[in-house]
């Protein structure tokens, strides 16, 4: 089995990234109570995580990647601005068109489908991992050493807060323990499909890394800004959740520097 491929390398890395909802979700075995604060802290950590890998670890390789290649300033925003704008423009419609459920805004998307409320919200949370899986795809498909795995593990690291917020709002709802850990566990497992499609897309084509690296970062975006902050920034605890979120930034920062 060849490991230095990029399309392994992305499947595996999200799979690794994909499992840490699961082992997030762990410690409603030892705590079953988690207040609706500690959930939304738990969520803005992810989210401001999210943002930091959106910055420094696909928007900024995609800008250097055009100008690598000898693309003007001018070049390079284009290009990662339309790809930013075309990963946000899909995700969306996705979302349009998937029926799902957030605790804070309520129901969302098509409703064409009869769900339950508990299946709805699962589906909010894999809407939220497909494009985190694309991102570690793609980054391997820019460089199969440090950039993929200091993206898989900034979102490895992600997946831990915001499976526990999953489990522990499943478990608000009535699920038991158990149910409450496989379910976030699947949720993550949405992941490798993504990290397949992107390091598949990539791969085929190193003209397409700028456009896979802007478009992912839009994807996760989109996500951050249209899915994960308004659910943590409501209720009176913006301001927590407000350091919540810079602190989730400082801590990917880190991984991208230190790993990059």
């Amino acid at each position: 089995m060849d490991w230095s491929s990029p399309i392994l390398s992305g499947l595996v890395g999200s799979l690794v990234a994909g499992l840490g909802t699961g082992v997030g979700a762990l410690p409603i075995f030892v705590r079953s109570g988690w207040s609706r604060n500690a959930q939304r802290l738990m969520l803005a950590t992810a989210g401001g995580m999210m943002l930091g890998a959106t910055f420094f670890s696909l928007l900024w390789p995609a800008l250097a990647q055009v100008q690598a290649r000898g693309g003007s300033s001018l070049a390079a925003v284009a290009t990662v601005g339309l790809g930013l704008a075309l990963g946000a423009t899909v995700l969306w419609a996705m979302h349009a068109a998937i029926p799902h459920e957030h605790f804070t805004k309520g129901r969302e998307g098509s409703s064409a489908f009869h769900l339950g409320r508990n299946a709805m919200f699962v589906l909010a949370i894999a809407l939220h991992n497909f494009p985190e899986g694309l991102s570690v795809g793609v980054a391997y498909g820019a460089d199969t050493g440090s950039t993929g795995l200091a993206v898989t593990l900034g979102i490895a690291a992600q997946n831990l807060p915001e499976g526990l917020a999953v489990a522990a709002a499943l478990l608000a709802g009535g699920m038991s323990r158990r149910r409450a850990v496989v379910i976030a566990l699947l949720t993550g497992l949405v992941e490798p499909l993504g990290g397949l499609v992107g390091a598949l897309a990539v791969s085929a084509s190193k003209a397409l890394l700028p456009w896979g690296l802007a478009f992912a970062a839009g994807a996760m975006l989109f996500v951050v800004s249209g899915e994960v902050l308004p659910e943590t920034h409501g209720e009176g605890g913006e301001r927590s959740a407000t350091f919540a979120v810079v602190l989730g930034v400082v801590a990917m920062m880190a991984l991208a520097v230190l790993l990059g």
